[in-house]
């Protein structure tokens, strides 16, 4: 079952809530800084563990992290592409941004998870490809894959995401 709310993902009740994060996993603007701020230092330090073991984290992929003060059980980070016209691989990047949280969660026993909407601020992704790109891979994923993840949760911030996502479920 997918949901389309209007909030704040960092008061989010789920298994796992998702993180619009930078390659660098050390916060940012936006969801990402939110959720660091919100959560506290334990993701942080998570994500300091995952740099040096891995360098980072590419566009399209995605890590999971304690969830520190928040009231999800994890976040799962995955960094989306950044919008430039649509000619490098943006609309397939963003679709493994979802694919592969999705995956990261039902590894780790997740029944719900909750997403923003990936790379539609400062990164500059249209907002509907966006949402169609989103809905798409969710539901690829929950129709193909073996899971025990009943509900997904689309967290929009605005008005205008909220209006987008309402009219494709």
């Amino acid at each position: 079952m997918i949901q389309i709310i209007k909030g704040d993902i960092t008061q989010i009740k789920a298994d796992a809530i998702v993180n619009a994060a930078n390659n660098s996993l050390m916060g940012g603007g936006g969801v990402d800084g939110a959720i660091h701020k919100a959560g506290g230092p334990a993701i942080l330090e998570d994500c300091k563990k995952i740099l040096a073991r891995q360098g980072g984290c590419r566009t399209g992929e995605a890590v999971i992290t304690t969830a520190g003060n928040l009231p999800a059980g994890y976040v799962i980070h995955t960094v989306g592409p950044v919008w430039n016209g649509g000619k490098n691989g943006e609309p397939e990047l963003l679709y493994h941004c979802y694919q592969n949280a999705l995956k990261l969660a039902r590894d780790h026993q997740c029944k719900t998870i909750a997403f923003p909407n990936i790379s539609t601020g400062v990164y500059r992704f249209p907002k509907p490809l966006a949402a169609e790109t989103a809905h798409r891979s969710i539901r690829d994923f929950l129709e193909s894959s073996e899971h025990r993840i009943s509900e997904v949760i689309i967290v929009c911030f605005d008005d205008e995401n909220y209006q987008i996502n309402r009219e494709i479920v």
